[in-house]
């Protein structure tokens, strides 16, 4: 376990190198992987997604929307546009609940090197690539607006490394921080949020809808071991949401297995909620290598081929 809550800067660069290895910016799996979450060539032609309109005489039956067709009992078309450019926007917590780990590293350092890579990776394909930092209460929301060069991703890491910089308060706002990118990002965005979905969260399933509309979303949980499942280490004092400090006796077998299925039906009903919106959630673990993690989320939804 290392004994560092920031990762290092230095590192972050360096992972650059590993994020070719991703497969993302490959183009013959662009159509399985992220398949309109993230490719800057649309189906190996160059389009992208723009809309779903009724069918008309000569359209390509290629493009049909058999769901859309389905639902209405009407003929519709999916329709590309040239693509030129597209934004991507790495959300990344930073509030005091991502400055834990027991194993590993920090889930504040798990979530930074997933940033640096998928930064990395959708840079070398000329991709707008910003950021933003959340979580923390003091000093809000801070944004780095995409651009074509590496400036905002090297603005990103250098903030998350930044060692001064560390929550002291939180504030729960994934919901605002996906309404900002939307206001903040062209239409066809792709859209990460990196950070501890360990929690109920509020009102997101309305406004991951409506940004879904949009934008493709990717999710990102960081979850450490001691998310799931509770050390037997006797009686041990935890600081809650609100900062109270509280004690739990962990011995108990009854307290431990309620604990594993709080956390169970947490995520059970994130991964619902990502389904029912075709969003794509790929978990890394602070315990794992982040790199592997990624590609074996990138290689499931490859093989399920979600997004085709």
């Amino acid at each position: 376990m290392t004994d560092e809550m920031h990762p290092r800067l230095d590192e972050l660069l360096e992972l650059r190198h590993q994020a070719h290895t991703l497969g993302i910016a490959s183009h013959h799996l662009v159509n399985t992987t992220f398949s309109g979450l993230y490719a800057s060539v649309f189906r190996g032609q160059g389009l992208n997604f723009e809309e779903v309109r009724e069918y008309r005489e000569g359209d390509d039956i290629r493009n049909m929307d058999w769901k859309v067709t389905a639902r209405t009992n009407e003929p519709h078309l999916k329709v590309y546009r040239e693509e030129r450019e597209r934004s991507v926007v790495l959300c990344v917590d930073h509030g005091p609940h991502m400055f834990f780990g027991t194993r590993g590293t920090f889930k504040s350092v798990q979530a930074a090197r997933a940033a640096a890579l998928l930064g990395w990776a959708a840079n070398s394909v000329n991709d707008r690539v910003g950021g933003m930092l959340f979580g923390d209460a003091d000093t809000g929301l801070v944004h780095f607006q995409p651009t074509k060069d590496r400036r905002a991703v090297w603005r990103l890491l250098k903030e998350m490394a930044n060692p001064v910089r560390r929550a002291q308060h939180g504030v729960d706002c994934i919901d605002m921080v996906l309404k900002r990118a939307d206001r903040g990002s062209g239409t066809g965005s792709l859209i990460f949020v990196i950070g501890d979905f360990n929690r109920e969260l509020q009102g997101l399933d309305k406004t991951l809808g409506q940004v879904c509309q949009k934008h493709s979303v990717v999710l990102i949980p960081v979850d450490d071991p001691a998310d799931r499942e509770i050390p037997s280490v006797g009686r041990a004092l935890f600081r809650d949401a609100e900062g109270r400090m509280v004690e739990i006796d962990t011995d108990d077998a009854k307290g431990r297995r309620a604990f594993s299925e709080r956390w169970e039906a947490r995520r059970a009903n994130l991964i619902k909620l990502a389904n029912r919106l075709g969003v794509a959630v790929i978990p890394v673990q602070t315990s794992q290598d982040v790199h592997s993690s990624l590609m074996s989320g990138l290689a499931l939804r490859a093989r399920s081929r979600a997004y085709l």
